[in-house]
């Protein structure tokens, strides 16, 4: 049975990705028809906090630890950051773009998270070694690949149609509903990876000060209910722009909030306190491939070039921090070896 638990977070993470490939495609389905990010998001905390509860209160009611200050802090602050800004800037720059162009920015959080942990002290830029010269070259070539993929366009490529486009999405959006920004959408998407590295780096704490992920990822999802019910009733006050009578809002609702918020941030969560924060990111370009390929079949959307070649700096950006990264842990677990050695002969001489 240990090779299935050495399995088991790199199933969990491969469902994510699915799980957050139908999110795409329902949600800007569902904006296309008229629902705005802001109600989406609002309504997809309620649903998750609703779904998730009761998994935390009857499965870990008994292995619960006692809440502290520094745990509730820790969670305020993961809600935040992970299940309001970070959610909030997503959507909005989905709403602006195609779920592909989003998913390629996306791809950028690696590099963002490298950059966020320099700057809290969980990673160290080591320029002089090899481990540190990919990092920052890969850091480089992802944020190329995202400025590609915001200012650059290009010409239209020809892919034929696939034959199963779904019908049904193209019978609810609204006319003019296709909101399309080459610069807005792409940025928003990449401010949220930035929200999203810092809600990793502290879930990371959060998990190994507090193993309980079904009550992490309920309390994340509840105290995200309220910022984002204030702002998105400042901002859509009509009672019409709460309904979820069109089929498509309601599907896109639960989906989110079940399989993306509720499942989504669990399984993240359990991953990220059993491999780390960057374990979780290798599986962003995975995402990519899925929600392009969906995004085709099903929304009929259309590839440019300056799309192709933003997500390929990208991919070829993220895998080279990984690389780095893997570099990096392979030199220094000989030194941590001798450093425990060392630490075993002064006690021993002690004795």
């Amino acid at each position: 049975m240990g090779w299935w638990k050495e399995c088991l977070p790199f199933a969990a993470m491969v469902l994510v990705q699915l799980g957050y490939a139908g999110m795409n495609i329902f949600s800007k389905a569902a904006m296309d028809s008229g629902m705005t990010p802001y109600v989406l998001v609002t309504y997809r905390q309620i649903f998750a906090t609703a779904a998730i509860a009761p998994f935390a209160f009857f499965l870990e009611r008994k292995i619960r630890p006692k809440m502290t200050r520094r745990v509730l802090y820790q969670s305020i602050f993961c809600s935040f950051f992970g299940a309001t800004l970070n959610v909030f800037l997503y959507f909005v720059g989905l709403q602006y773009t195609t779920p592909t162009i989003a998913c390629a920015a996306d791809n950028t959080f690696p590099a963002i998270t490298y950059i966020v942990g320099i700057f809290v002290g969980m990673e160290k830029l080591k320029i002089v070694e090899r481990a540190g010269q990919a990092k920052v070259f890969g850091t480089v070539v992802c944020v190329g690949g995202a400025m590609v993929l915001s200012f650059y366009h290009g010409s239209l490529l020809r892919v034929p149609q696939s034959g199963i486009h779904w019908t049904f999405v193209e019978g609810t959006a609204e006319e003019g509903s296709g909101h399309h920004s080459t610069f807005l959408g792409p940025l928003l998407v990449i401010r949220s990876c930035v929200s999203w590295a810092f809600w990793l780096m502290v879930q990371t704490k959060l998990s190994q000060n507090y193993p309980v992920p079904f009550t992490n990822t309920t309390l994340m999802c509840f105290w995200s209910i309220f910022p984002s019910a204030i702002v998105s009733v400042i901002v859509n006050h009509r009672p019409s722009d709460w309904s979820l009578k069109s089929p498509i809002r309601l599907v896109s609702v639960l989906y989110a909030a079940i399989v993306s918020s509720a499942v989504g941030f669990w399984l993240m969560s359990w991953v990220a306190g059993k491999r780390g924060p960057l374990y979780v990111s290798i599986f962003s370009p995975l995402l990519l491939v899925i929600v392009a390929v969906l995004s085709w079949g099903l929304l009929d959307e259309q590839l440019y070039v300056g799309t192709v070649l933003g997500s390929v700096l990208i991919v070829a950006g993220l895998y080279t921090v990984l690389w780095g990264k893997k570099e990096e842990i392979r030199e220094e677990a000989p030194k941590a070896g001798n450093v425990s050695t060392a630490r075993s002969e002064e006690e021993g001489n002690g004795l």
